[in-house]
């Protein structure tokens, strides 16, 4: 009969999903403090794939794309009994797309430590979780992303994430739900930041600074066997 209070409140698993170790590395450190309630089970890429975990956070982090297919993948994993995806953008047909691949959680990055935690704990004990859409705040400050230091902000990152992938400016605004005068505007911010003056300037600085990803982090969940990031060249289109 005593069992039952253990394990009510025994510690759920998760695993953290994101293509960029610095993302990873800040989300498990603004989960350090609630230990008692999750444990971190993996952030490894090439940790083993074996026992199930209870919710697979997926961080879509310059991603935005994978909505529509690696999403679906995750859903599909056996050993992933639930999936969340952790995001500051929440273009409706973002969401929509999510829902019908199956997700459990669809929650917002301007979310503090605690209220991430409490709605991880309700998606594990079966609810659907959605958050309210933000108004345009920052991640929660626990946060990392690459930049950071360099007072690149989150948005501004995702968006130099994505050039230093090779993605136009007309495939970031279709990719982010951005107009194109917004990601221009952002390119421009970064430019300054980085000091530099053109698209290979900046492409190359991303690719010195940890802005290239690592694809085997997802393509390990969802059975994809090449690890290698795919370049294309870039397109100088920032017209300033």
């Amino acid at each position: 009969m005593s069992a039952a209070p253990d394990v009510a409140t025994k510690p759920f698993t998760i695993a953290l999903v994101d293509d960029y170790d610095v993302v990873l590395l800040g989300l498990a450190h603004m989960l350090d403090d609630f230990r008692d309630r999750l444990v971190v089970a993996e952030i490894d890429a090439n940790a083993p794939l074996d026992e199930p975990i209870d919710v697979v956070l997926y961080d879509a982090f310059a991603q935005p794309e994978s909505g529509h297919a690696q999403i679906g993948e995750l859903v599909r994993n056996p050993r992933a009994r639930h999936v969340v995806v952790y995001t500051w953008n929440f273009h409706p047909e973002l969401i929509e797309s999510a829902s019908a691949q199956g997700v459990h959680g669809y929650l917002s990055k301007t979310l503090t430590a605690s209220e991430l935690v409490a709605a991880l704990e309700a998606v594990n004990s079966g609810q659907i979780v959605v958050s309210d859409s933000p108004a345009r705040a920052r991640s929660a400050e626990e946060l990392d992303w690459p930049g950071k230091q360099e007072g690149i902000t989150d948005r501004e990152s995702e968006i130099l994430a994505l050039i230093t992938q090779g993605k136009s400016n007309a495939a970031v605004a279709e990719l982010t739900y951005l107009s194109p005068n917004t990601v221009k505007s952002h390119i421009r911010s970064v430019y300054r930041k980085i000091g530099a003056s053109s698209r290979t300037q900046a492409v190359l600085w991303g690719v010195e600074h940890g802005f290239t990803p690592d694809h085997r982090r997802i393509e390990r969940w969802v059975g994809g066997q090449d690890g290698g990031a795919h370049h294309e060249a870039p397109v100088d289109d920032t017209s300033g």
